[in-house]
């Protein structure tokens, strides 16, 4: 995983995603919007059960970024000014590779059980696999809402590979905005692609 993370700032770069599995919860609203706290919020005690699990087996496997699937019935909304309460999402932390079903479903109830996430939040929450395949990406720095330019040169490229677009505008956050200024913002944007039938 760190390989397909790496990259110099702005340069698009080919890359096959092999299939990983997430602890995911999807929603609809703004980020920063009540909704994505709170669905945000339900991800992170699994990771943490999760990892400290996997310590105690004698398995390091730290916590990894928070990631977004986006998406909308009309793109219009992504553009300035656009209805940020109409922007879908689906929020994601990578899966430690030991947790199954049964694992997974165990941590849910002990996270359920210190009554710090509503239960109807949590139950949203699953186990979830994606398999993106053959990627462009790069890494953006600076403020997410300066990502444009960037994601058009990224589809640009597809069509100048003769690519299509055959997945979701995925982003991976590697950076703490509670903690980083929005200039020093990293965030790595990939868009799955395929080649034309």
């Amino acid at each position: 995983m760190t390989d397909l993370l790496q990259g110099k700032v702005g340069r698009i770069d080919r890359v096959t995603v092999p299939s990983m599995r997430y602890l995911a919860i999807e929603g609809q609203g703004a980020p920063g919007g009540a909704a994505y706290v709170e669905a945000v919020g339900a991800l992170y005690p699994l990771a943490y059960a999760a990892r400290f699990a996997g310590k105690a087996r004698g398995i390091e496997e730290k916590v990894g970024p928070l990631e977004g699937l986006w998406w909308s019935e009309d793109y219009a909304v992504f553009q300035p000014g656009g209805d940020r309460e109409a922007w879908q999402w689906r929020m994601m932390i990578r899966a430690p590779s030991w947790l199954d079903r049964d694992g997974f479903e165990m941590f849910r109830a002990a996270v359920a059980k210190k009554g710090k996430v509503a239960p109807a939040v949590l139950a949203r929450v699953s186990l979830w696999s994606l398999d993106e395949g053959l990627c462009l990406q790069s890494l953006h720095l600076g403020p997410y809402a300066n990502e444009g330019p960037l994601i058009a040169r990224i589809h640009e490229e597809a069509e100048a590979q003769g690519l299509s677009l055959s997945g979701l505008h995925h982003e991976i956050y590697l950076s703490d905005p509670r903690r980083v200024a929005p200039s020093r913002l990293k965030t790595i944007l990939r868009q799955p692609v395929s080649a034309r039938g």
